[in-house]
């Protein structure tokens, strides 16, 4: 027996990956349905070898549905959230809205699956933010071994972050700067993006940070270890599908380069690219469809005791957004529903 499954915002980049990974991964579906906003109703959807059309999110009732993937943003997950979850739905939220919630868990299954249990106090599961899901994946096994103290990380954040109009602006001024005449101001980004990189995304905060900064801090906290200190520089760089990081970890006691790899080549959703050679570690071109958070450049940092440099590279589509929230979704089914 399997669930009955709904992905809100089903046209757009986050809910049509949730929907190829339903299909992808086999996950039990006895019934799904694609909801969209009252603009998008009709639209037809891939789903494995089907054909859905959408609904519509504002009149859809929720009573006897299982579980809701909703990929919509903060604004309408605040309408359409409570109502699935007052209904029986469990929602499982990609937005932000939910995930700094002390009575909503966040989820990264490889980091903190038994976290799930705690859905019944709203019946809503967050699903976090694209940077810090792949960031945790690769820190949580060396946490384990060596209990990290201190995270500096650079990231190098794809245009897809900012959802369709950051794909459309990057590749429109890409055009515009061989076409004289035809050059794109910026309307999305603050700078132009093209050829260029942006170290500003999302709000700035009174202490100068962005917002995307302070959520790395904040779920990486309370998705892994509350007395992890954090802190960030978040980028916006000219790449249409996959984030990369520069991390920087120091730990509690020693942990060698060897080791490290060694440990991150047995981690769950983790798969190691390191040859130490040119062209021995992944890019973001290279890892987009994947379901695997990749890391490379593992090496000592000897200007501080304890110390490691790590690149990690994911889809940020999938592993940032659609895959996580499908992975809840399995882990769920597993420890709480239990019907599939």
């Amino acid at each position: 027996m399997g669930y009955k499954v709904v992905v809100a915002g089903a046209t757009g980049n986050v809910g049509r990956e949730m929907l190829n990974i339903l299909a992808e991964r086999e996950f039990p579906v006895d019934e799904i349905v694609a909801l969209a906003s009252r603009k998008s109703l009709g639209t037809e959807i891939s789903f494995g070898d089907k054909t859905l059309k959408t609904k519509d999110l504002d009149t859809f009732d929720f009573t006897g549905w299982d579980i809701a993937l909703f990929a919509v943003g903060s604004d309408a997950t605040k309408i359409y959230a409570p109502r699935a979850a007052a209904a029986g739905c469990v929602v499982i939220d990609n937005s932000s809205l939910y995930r700094y919630d002390p009575q909503v868990p966040l989820v990264v299954p490889e980091v903190n699956a038994e976290a799930v249990d705690g859905y019944t106090a709203k019946n809503i599961i967050a699903n976090p933010n694209c940077s810090t899901a792949q960031m945790v994946v690769a820190l949580k096994p060396l946490h384990d071994r060596a209990r990290i103290k201190r995270v500096v990380v650079a990231t190098y954040q794809s245009v897809s972050g900012a959802g369709k109009e950051g794909i459309d602006e990057l590749w429109d001024q890409t055009k515009g700067m061989y076409v004289p005449g035809q050059e794109v101001a910026p309307k999305k980004f603050t700078k132009q993006i093209a050829f260029n990189v942006i170290p500003h995304i999302d709000v700035f905060l009174d202490d100068g940070s962005t917002k995307e900064e302070w959520k790395m801090v904040a779920e990486t906290k309370k998705i892994l270890d509350k007395a992890i200190k954090v802190t960030a520089t978040c980028v916006r760089v000219p790449v249409f599908v996959g984030h990369s990081e520069a991390i920087n970890i120091e730990f509690d006691e020693p942990l060698d380069w060897q080791e490290a790899t060694d440990i991150l080549r047995e981690a769950p959703g983790v798969l190691v690219i390191d040859k130490r050679e040119a062209g021995g570690y992944i890019t973001p071109v290279e890892c987009v469809g994947d379901y695997a958070t990749y890391v490379s450049r593992i090496r000592q940092d000897p200007t501080v005791d304890n110390g490691l440099n790590i690149w990690v590279v994911s889809d940020n589509l999938r592993k940032g957004a659609a895959l996580n929230a499908v992975q809840i979704a399995e882990v769920l089914g597993k420890r709480c529903l239990k019907k599939g």
